[in-house]
């Protein structure tokens, strides 16, 4: 479900609240423009400040190389039904290298042909999670093979975030930003 217009509508820059003023400006700096979501968000400044120290460790300073963590938030976004999320994380992930064919595969899952042993694993983690919250024993001992306990508790902590995202932004109706709207990957984005 996508709403077509906000339920709880974004706050304006001008109007930001102070306690969260210097936050949202960091993140303008940081990506060029304002975020839907982190100016929905400001609505609520006291949930807002303490939800951005987790996203932080989860986008930032997670212990997942930084395209592990994508296809992670990628193939979970896509479960979640979320084009805000997919549309943002596209952009990101084309930086890490993460493009076309590869897009194409995050969307059908980790059975898709090309993905090595230790992708696909990553990928089905997502979609245990999401579908059980439980990654099973197969999945967790091939990813245990890499990973670190740090790393494994991480794609728990990353998945999590992630739907908890998806569900806030489309329970809050956020919408794509302007740029987004013509972007090529919102134009193939849920429904499904």
């Amino acid at each position: 479900m996508q709403l077509a217009e906000p339920r709880i509508t974004p706050v304006e820059p001008e109007q930001w609240p102070e306690d969260v003023k210097e936050l949202l400006l960091s993140i303008r700096e940081l990506i060029g423009y304002d975020m839907n979501l982190f100016s929905t968000l400001a609505r609520h400044p006291k949930l807002y400040k303490r939800f951005a120290v987790f996203g932080n460790h989860v986008r930032m300073k997670s212990s997942l190389r930084s395209r592990d963590r994508e296809l992670l938030i990628l193939r979970t976004c896509w479960l979640s039904d979320c084009a805000y999320d997919f549309t943002h994380h596209i952009t990101v992930g084309r930086a890490l290298g993460i493009e076309g064919e590869q897009i194409e595969r995050i969307k059908q899952g980790p059975d898709a042909d090309g993905w090595t042993e230790f992708d696909a694993a990553l990928l089905r983690s997502a979609d245990e999670l999401h579908a059980d919250g439980f990654i099973s024993d197969a999945t967790w001992a091939t990813l245990a093979e890499r990973y670190s306990t740090e790393q494994l508790m991480d794609v728990v902590f990353c998945v999590g975030q992630y739907v908890l995202v998806s569900m806030a932004v489309k329970s809050f109706g956020v919408q794509l930003e302007d740029w987004a709207h013509d972007h090529e990957v919102a134009r193939s984005l849920p429904p499904r």
